[in-house]
């Protein structure tokens, strides 16, 4: 072999022994970049039990990479809300259901100091296919602002309920072929679920004169109405978002209870809603999404869920109100008030019982 032939070779062999040395000092760096102790983009796992109305909100990628930039990486699981205390609490950082009444209860199972947090809230509303709505607005059962938005007069309603009135027997029905069978409201069950809870809530403290059952005396006055607000119904989700998705797509029930935040969602994701009407009960509760921290990191995560400003905005994407921030939900709506009513006008805010009380309720609609 001569001078120039030997000189190439080695300079082969030299090069096929540089890139693997490269291809190896890259593997070694990628390695070190794995076990080294970098603080800047280490995170505290967090675990959780939350309402099914908070998943979409807890799996958004833009949720969780502001959770990622806070030191936080949260692994959440869907439960109805009165059935949270049922679960193997010592295993969560953090309970997260959808109202004061249950959070109470889970509180008091906490060791750690302090009070829940409550970042944000939404108010319960019936959603309704336009053709329902104006039968209902003709007999006055509600009254109606506009194509997309009105509201539920509650004493009508419960009136027609306590009478099992059926579409049929309402002027105007006839023209709508869906429209048959007893009127009643689709909701969650309330033994399990936070809005069944806070729907019984609400007709109990309308049915009894705007009074807050405290006692066995005052479950017994409304008992049997609202018994026939939930038999009525047949067999019941432990979620509003089926029912939901159900009306939706078209089909179920044509009255549906559900939490705002599910249509301030879809209106902020600029999806189309078609036909549907949103109806404000004149009398209504509140959703106050509560998270009971069961360890000092779940209050960590709980503050900063309040106090974050990209996680409010966030959380006002997914339909939801802040505590003590109505200006960032009234600037994110503002194209869309002929569904949504920013201020609440004129819609009264019934109290919730005690959770021993309103599971007393629950159960007597099923006896």
């Amino acid at each position: 072999m001569g001078f120039r032939e030997h000189a190439a070779c080695v300079r082969r062999i030299v090069g096929i022994v540089l890139a693997v040395l490269l291809i190896g000092g890259v593997a070694v760096a990628v390695v070190a970049g794995r076990d080294s102790k970098d603080t800047s983009t280490a995170t505290k796992t967090v675990r959780g039990v939350i309402g099914s109305e908070k998943a979409e909100f807890f799996a958004d990628p833009e949720v969780v990479k502001a959770l990622a930039a806070k030191g936080f990486t949260v692994k959440a699981e869907t439960s109805g809300s009165w059935a949270m205390d049922q679960l193997p609490l010592k295993e969560y950082d953090f309970a997260f259901p959808g109202s004061k009444a249950p959070a109470d209860e889970l509180q008091r199972k906490s060791s750690v100091k302090g009070g829940p947090i409550r970042p944000f809230y939404s108010p319960l509303v019936v959603v309704a296919h336009r053709g329902a709505a104006q039968v209902l607005a003709d007999n006055g059962l509600a009254t109606l602002s506009g194509k997309s938005s009105g509201k539920l007069l509650m004493v009508p309603y419960l009136k027609a309920a306590k009478a099992d009135r059926t579409w049929q027997q309402l002027k105007g029905a006839g023209k709508h072929a869906e429209l048959t069978g007893t009127v009643f409201i689709t909701s969650t069950d309330p033994v399990a679920s936070n809005s069944g809870a806070l729907y019984l809530a609400a007709a109990s403290y309308v049915a009894d004169g705007g009074r807050v059952a405290a006692d066995e005396a005052a479950i017994d006055r409304t008992a049997p109405l609202l018994k026939k607000l939930i038999q009525v119904q047949g067999a019941q989700q432990t979620s509003s978002d089926a029912p939901f998705r159900d009306f939706i797509s078209g089909v179920g029930n044509p009255l549906v209870l559900v939490y705002e935040s599910q249509v301030a969602s879809l209106l902020l994701q600029k999806q189309d809603l078609g036909d549907l009407v949103v109806l404000y009960p004149d009398t209504t509760v509140s959703s106050d999404h509560t998270l009971v921290p069961l360890t000092d990191s779940g209050r960590q995560f709980g503050e900063l869920l309040s106090t974050d400003r990209r996680l409010r905005e966030l959380a006002v994407r997914h339909g939801f109100r802040p505590q003590g921030a109505a200006a960032e939900f009234t600037a994110a709506t503002a194209g869309h008030t002929d569904y949504i009513d920013q201020q609440l006008t004129g819609i009264r805010q019934a109290p919730v019982p005690t959770a021993t009380v309103l599971r007393a309720m629950a159960r007597r609609t099923r006896g």
